[in-house]
């Protein structure tokens, strides 16, 4: 059973349901989201950088939709190292190859606590929301009509398949258009987009990193 204190924060965060890697919301809206690599700019030529800056301002110019990105910048977790370092510790058979694996480890420890080591990750969010009322009127008579439970959950399904046709034309085109600024970019799976939520709303928690296959 949900606590009062998470069913209250429940309530202020509009998603509905994630499904196949989509962010659906409570208004019927759906989004998708993408991991996007970054760009050395400051190693790149005064050429190449213009280019870089044409090529984004004609991606901007392209859409007639908006897109949100979100950088997320969190302390990098050598967790997972420092574990896989204390494993090869255990195996070492010489005192020599203890005492510097030893120190090795104590070095990386020391290093990350004092230089603060951040990691930044790149999101695009792209939306998509179809209309209430379209232009047969199809939209105002679903208020009225009433459907069995059957057939209701058929047409949401419809429903979501269509829309989400829409929202993939709409991830085509941005990925598109950063691909030819040099960005690559890929769709977080549901799985993903979960973590990504779970640390946005629990930022003491550092588990493993997103990784995204």
């Amino acid at each position: 059973m949900a606590s009062p204190k998470s069913e209250a924060t429940q309530a202020f965060v509009p998603i509905e349901e994630i499904r196949d890697g989509i962010v659906v919301l409570k208004d019927g809206g759906m989004r998708a989201i993408l991991l996007a690599s970054s760009v050395n700019f400051a190693l790149k030529s005064t050429d190449e950088q213009t280019g870089i800056i044409m090529q984004f301002q004609n991606f901007l110019n392209s859409i007639d939709f908006s897109v949100q990105i979100f950088l997320q910048s969190r302390k990098y977790d050598i967790r997972p190292y420092i574990a896989l370092l204390e494993e090869r510790y255990k195996v070492q058979t010489g005192d020599l190859m203890k005492i510097q694996t030893r120190e090795y480890i104590d070095f990386v420890k020391s290093f990350s606590d004092s230089a603060n080591i951040m990691k930044k990750s790149f999101f695009v969010v792209i939306p998509y929301s179809p209309a209430i009322i379209n232009s047969k009127g199809e939209g105002l008579m679903k208020i009225f009509k009433r459907e069995k439970k059957g057939d209701a959950a058929i047409s949401k399904k419809k429903d979501f398949e269509e829309n989400r046709t829409q929202l993939d034309q709409r991830i085509s085109i941005v990925s598109q258009g950063l691909g030819r600024c040099g960005v690559k970019s890929i769709g977080l799976g549901t799985e993903e987009i979960v973590e990504l939520f779970y640390k946005i709303f629990n930022p003491g928690d550092t588990e493993k990193p997103i990784h995204v296959e």
